[in-house]
């Protein structure tokens, strides 16, 4: 299993900022770190409990802001990181952008979109 990143930029009310994110199919939702939404501006809307791998329960704020990829761009709820956090791009932000993770080749493609 290999690591796969891509560049992005994410975008607020004080400006746009690039963004290197770890494209990781386990996430639900993108996270910025802490330096990145700041400078964007981003505000908390919610808070939400999330699980990690390990069965452990955090809570962490949860905004919304603007993410373009070479493939595409759209809006996107994203988690507000803490300090250590890394920029993850969640399936969550892969499915408003119509993209997914290609698990062998490890890119991503447009995804099959199903009208039912």
């Amino acid at each position: 299993m290999g690591l796969t990143y891509i560049e992005g930029i994410a975008s607020g009310p004080a400006g746009s900022r690039p963004v290197r994110f770890l494209v990781d199919s386990g996430a639900r939702y993108s996270l910025l770190p802490t330096e990145i939404w700041t400078a964007l501006g981003l505000t908390p809307h919610r808070r939400v409990t999330f699980v990690l791998a390990d069965g452990t329960q955090i809570e962490r704020d949860v905004s919304e802001c603007h993410i373009a990829l070479p493939q595409g761009h759209g809006h996107s709820p994203v988690i507000l990181g803490e300090g250590g956090d890394e920029a993850l791009l969640g399936v969550v932000t892969l499915e408003i952008l119509g993209l997914v993770l290609h698990p062998f080749n490890r890119t991503l493609q447009p995804a099959r979109l199903l009208l039912a």
